[in-house]
C-alpha cells in the first residue's frame, strides 16, 4: 500500500472512522466559570458602576515579597531538569510545616516517603484518581461532598469511575454523613474526597469525625483524600482546622494508612499563579502516586521549589491574611446582617448565603442592577434525587481588596431592598 501522503485526497478526506477517545470525556459537564460566562452573556448592567467580581476564589491580595526574591534568585534553576521527587529541601521544609501546624512531632511525617510536591492542588486532585482507581466494576466509585469542586468530578470520569455525590444540607453544617452511607456503595468506593474547610460553605470537619471515616475506610477498603487548600484561612485565630494527618496520629494511626491530603500556597500565600502544592501521607500511595506523575511529565521547576520553601517558612504573612480577611467578613456582615442570613464561615473565604430567589435570577439580578458578578450556587452541585443544594444560594469569593467588597456589599444591600 502506498504511503499516506501519495494516497489520492479525495480517498483520503472519505476516511471517516472515528478518533478513539476517554468515554469519560463525554460526561464531562460545563465548568462553572463557562457556565456562568454563558448566563451573563449579552446581559445589561448598569454601566454607571464600575465592575466588581466576586465570582471565582483567585486571591487579589499581594504574594509576599520573600516569595518573590526567592523565585527570582532560583531562575538559574530554569537551565536543569527538576526530579518529579522534588528536591529534599522542600520536601523538608513541608514535612516541617505539617509537624508546626497540626501538632505532630517532629518526626512523624517523613520527607523521603510521605511528601510529594505538586502543580498545585487542582492538578493533583485530578490525578490522584487516575492512580487510586483500579478500573473494575467491584470497586468503581469516587464519592465527594455536593456541593464540591469540579475538578473531583472530572477526576473520577476520566479514570472510569462513577462519581457518587453525598448530600452536604445546611443542617448538617454542609458537611456529609457517612453513617447514611450504604455499606454496599461503600464496598465500591474506591476512593473518598473529602474538603475541609469546605468549598463553598467553609464548613470544618472535626477531628473526631475524621477519625470515624478513617475507621470506616478501613472496613470498607477505602483511600481518603482530604482537600485541605482552605485550611490556613480561619476566621477564629486560637482555632485552626484540624486536618486528616493530625486525626489519622491523634488516634494512633501513625503510618497514616490509607490517607492523603493537598495543601496549596494559592490561598495561604496569594500566589495561585505559582501553582505550587504538596500531597502528604500513606507511604505506600504517595510511592504509587510519585511512579504515575513520573510518566505524567510534572516536576515543580526549580526555582518554583525554592520559593516554595520561603512560603511554607513564613507563618507571619498567613497571620496578615487571615486579618485582612477577618476585617472583610466583619464588613460584609455589618452591611448585609439586617436584610440578608449570613453564617460567617469557620474557614476559607467565601459567603455561602440563601436568597428569597433563584440563585440564576439572582445573580442576573445583581449584575444588571449592581454589576457584581457572583456565582450562581447550583453551579457548584449537582441534583440528586430531584434537589440541587446550591439552589437559591450564590457564592460570594471575599477575594478583592475590602474596599472593593464594601463596595460590593452596599450594592447587595440596595438590591436586596427592592426585592
Amino acid at each position: 500500500m502506498p504511503p499516506a501522503s501519495r494516497i489520492p485526497y479525495t480517498v483520503r478526506r472519505n476516511y471517516t472512522r472515528p478518533p478513539c477517545m476517554n468515554p469519560g470525556l463525554s460526561r464531562l459537564q460545563p465548568y462553572p466559570f463557562e457556565r456562568l460566562a454563558a448566563l451573563r452573556k449579552d446581559l445589561p448592567h448598569t454601566h454607571a458602576l464600575s465592575p466588581i467580581n466576586l465570582s471565582i476564589g483567585e486571591p487579589q491580595h499581594p504574594t509576599p515579597t520573600l516569595v518573590h526574591e526567592a523565585l527570582v534568585g532560583a531562575l538559574a534553576g530554569t537551565a536543569k531538569y527538576p526530579a518529579t521527587k522534588g528536591v529534599a529541601p522542600l520536601r523538608e521544609t513541608i514535612s516541617n510545616w505539617l509537624a508546626r501546624r497540626f501538632g505532630l512531632p517532629a518526626d512523624a511525617v517523613d520527607p523521603e516517603r510521605m511528601v510529594l510536591p505538586v502543580n498545585g492542588t487542582r492538578e493533583a486532585l485530578f490525578a490522584i484518581a487516575q492512580t487510586l482507581v483500579p478500573r473494575n466494576a467491584a470497586r468503581d466509585a469516587v464519592l465527594m461532598p455536593n456541593p464540591f469542586y469540579q475538578i473531583y468530578e472530572g477526576a473520577a470520569l476520566l479514570a472510569g469511575a462513577e462519581p457518587v455525590f453525598m448530600p452536604c444540607p445546611a443542617h448538617r453544617d454542609f458537611l456529609p454523613d457517612f453513617e447514611a452511607l450504604a455499606p454496599a456503595l461503600l464496598d465500591r468506593c474506591a476512593l473518598m474526597y473529602l474538603c475541609t474547610p469546605s468549598n463553598p460553605a467553609g464548613s470544618v470537619m472535626s477531628r473526631e469525625r475524621m477519625v470515624a471515616l478513617l475507621d470506616l475506610a478501613d472496613r470498607h477498603d477505602f483511600a481518603v483524600v482530604s482537600d485541605e487548600c482552605y485550611s490556613e484561612l480561619y476566621l477564629d485565630e486560637s482555632c485552626p482546622p484540624p486536618g486528616l494527618l493530625e486525626a489519622a496520629w491523634h488516634s494512633g494511626r501513625h503510618d497514616f494508612s490509607r490517607c492523603l491530603v493537598m495543601h496549596s500556597l494559592s490561598k495561604r500565600s496569594n500566589a495561585p499563579g505559582l501553582r505550587s502544592g504538596f500531597v502528604a501521607g500513606d507511604p505506600a500511595l504517595i510511592a504509587s502516586f510519585l511512579k504515575y506523575r513520573t510518566y505524567h511529565g510534572s516536576a515543580m521547576p526549580l526555582h518554583v521549589q525554592a520559593a516554595s520553601v520561603a512560603a511554607w517558612r513564613d507563618d507571619a504573612h498567613v497571620i496578615e491574611n487571615r486579618a485582612f480577611y477577618r476585617a472583610k467578613f466583619a464588613a460584609m456582615a455589618e452591611i448585609l446582617g439586617d436584610c440578608l442570613p449570613l453564617t460567617l464561615p469557620a474557614g476559607g473565604f467565601y459567603l455561602w448565603p440563601e436568597f428569597p430567589i433563584d440563585d440564576l435570577e439572582m445573580c442576573r439580578l445583581l449584575i444588571r442592577e449592581a454589576n457584581v458578578t457572583t456565582l450562581p450556587g447550583q453551579f457548584l452541585a449537582r441534583t440528586v434525587d430531584g434537589h440541587n443544594p446550591g439552589r437559591n444560594r450564590l457564592r460570594i469569593a471575599l477575594v478583592a481588596e475590602q474596599a472593593s467588597c464594601v463596595e460590593a456589599a452596599h450594592r447587595i444591600r440596595n438590591v436586596m431592598q427592592k426585592l
